[in-house]
């Protein structure tokens, strides 16, 4: 019998990826979810199976749990962002409606916080997942398929910059826009410090070159911590690749910081369209960079760097993949965890980059002079 799938937020840019991921799969019955039924039977009609289905659904209305119960689906996959202000409702009503859940959250308190369902999804025997995304999912991959090559692992410093060019949606903007400037608790020298949103600016080292990158809130800088026992060091930047799109963000961060703007998040869509005016300049090249430090079992200093590198446009196809690689495992009964956890010790880096086959998505780890 194939996985009856609910896909929340199907018409946006990584939900749409996700549906030609799982389209033509006879592993699946696949139905597409939104709040804008024009939107999604043109996705349909591109895709071109006749057998997705097509449901009208906000993830904000009181009528939620009936019409995800209506549904009746086997797993939800929840990508309509952004989650920085969101509650668990949609994996509430999938406790109630006996669905398993993955979303794509990347708010730090919203994925750190899942585990507040455990105990009920354990007994309802479900699995509930948060950040099934770049961030954790893929990035506590990388991180666990290079540790065992440390004694000791003392940093962890990791980087996005998407291509200009990159398809961008109004959930993204508003998530970085809705901690620039604002105070991020950062794990260094092995205490809680304290650092602000799109500043400690810096020129990072890509696959394809160096870009600016700041400083962001993102769920690894409260998880990894605590995964990776002895870290004294976990620190997240992205950046843009246009200089004037990257300097403008710190600026806008810099007013709020001063108490001269309040909420950046809610200029999103105005903001979104503003930058897409410089969308002929820059690249569809991007890519993402995870660099740990520490001691090698012979007690020599260790400096590995990973590194990811995505063109054609090909970047959201990498935020997207994780919840494709757990719908998979879930079908195919390999996924026998139970209970909700953010979405890292899922899958192996190894499986999410064969998901990534055909892709225009390259990666390769260096040994840096440390």
């Amino acid at each position: 019998m194939a996985l009856r799938v609910l896909l929340i937020g199907a018409g946006g840019v990584f939900g749409s990826r996700i549906a030609a991921a799982l389209a033509y799969d006879p592993r699946f019955a696949l139905t597409l979810a939104g709040r804008h039924p024009a939107s999604l039977q043109q996705l349909r009609e591109r895709l071109g199976d006749p057998s997705i289905g097509v449901a009208t659904l906000d993830v904000a209305s009181p009528a939620l749990p009936a019409a995800m119960a209506l549904a009746q689906p086997q797993l939800v996959i929840h990508a309509a962002g952004p989650f920085q202000r969101q509650d668990y409702r949609v994996a509430e009503a999938c406790l109630a409606c006996g669905s398993d859940y993955v979303d794509l959250a990347d708010g730090r308190d919203f994925v750190a916080g899942i585990g507040c369902l455990g105990a009920r999804a354990k007994t309802a025997g479900r699995l509930l997942v948060s950040g099934a995304s770049t961030l954790p999912a893929l990035s506590s991959a990388v991180v666990d398929a290079l540790l065992p090559r440390f004694a000791v692992l003392e940093s962890i410093e990791h980087a996005i910059s998407p291509g200009n060019r990159t398809p961008r949606g109004d959930a993204t903007v508003a998530a970085i826009l809705g901690y620039c400037g604002r105070p991020v608790r950062l794990w260094r020298d092995a205490r809680w410090q304290h650092g602000h949103g799109w500043m400690s600016t810096r020129r990072q080292r890509f696959a394809f070159g160096g870009r600016w990158v700041g400083l962001c809130d993102v769920p690894d800088l409260e998880l990894f911590p605590a995964r990776y026992r002895g870290v004294r060091q976990v620190v997240f930047r992205a950046g843009l690749e246009l200089r004037r799109l990257h300097f403008g963000t710190l600026a806008a961060a810099w007013l709020v910081r001063l108490g001269l703007l309040g909420d950046l998040a809610r200029h999103a869509p105005r903001l979104r369209r503003l930058s897409e005016r410089f969308i002929d300049a820059g690249s569809d090249v991007g890519g993402m960079v995870v660099e740990l430090r520490g001691r090698d079992p012979q007690g020599e200093a260790l400096h590995l760097r990973w590194s990811l590198d995505a063109g054609a446009g090909d970047g959201p196809q990498i935020p997207a993949t994780p919840a494709v690689v757990l719908a998979r495992k879930l079908a195919d009964g390999a996924l026998p965890a139970r209970g909700a956890m953010p979405c890292m010790g899922l899958f192996t880096l190894d499986e999410a980059l064969s998901a990534l086959t055909g892709f225009a998505i390259e990666t390769g780890v260096e040994e840096l002079t440390a």
